[in-house]
């Protein structure tokens, strides 16, 4: 099964490609490795999720935040290669919680993603991973989640 048919098994569709909020790119190729931008959580009309875990969301509310945010990075990934079944594996995730400084479980939250990309992409979906606080985040984004592929060859 691909990753689109797993992604339609699941009953979930990729949100349109974010456009970057400044100078910059959602993606850059280096060699077989590609790179994305971080992204943040979006509703279906594209307006950012935002505010704080530990005082405006629960954990459950940021690992939803999190799932979306991979949903985005999957589109985005899919806009640059034109098939998700181009991912060989997820090589690293950088997921940054914007918390509360007493919040700690930063790892559950970012977990949102990490498991969205184990279900899609299987075993290549395994990845090294950072999940980090924050004071603070672009727009006051919940969650920014930025990652690294390596790609199959066109």
């Amino acid at each position: 099964m691909t990753p689109e048919e797993k992604l339609a098994a699941l009953g979930l569709v990729l949100p349109q490609v974010a456009v970057p909020l400044a100078n910059y790119v959602p993606y850059r190729f280096a060699g077989n490795l590609l790179y994305l931008s971080g992204q943040g959580p979006r509703r279906e009309d594209g307006s950012i999720v935002t505010g704080r875990l530990g005082r405006d969301h629960t954990v459950e509310q940021g690992y939803a935040d999190a799932r979306r945010t991979g949903l985005g990075l999957l589109a985005t990934a899919k806009a640059a290669l034109g098939e998700l079944g181009r991912i060989e594996a997820v090589i690293k995730l950088l997921g940054m919680v914007n918390a509360e400084p007493d919040f700690g479980e930063h790892p559950q939250v970012i977990n949102g993603c990490s498991d969205l990309f184990v279900e899609v992409l299987g075993d290549a979906g395994r990845h090294a991973r950072s999940a980090v606080g924050m004071g603070s985040l672009p727009n006051r984004m919940s969650v920014e989640i930025e990652v690294i592929f390596l790609v199959k060859p066109a």
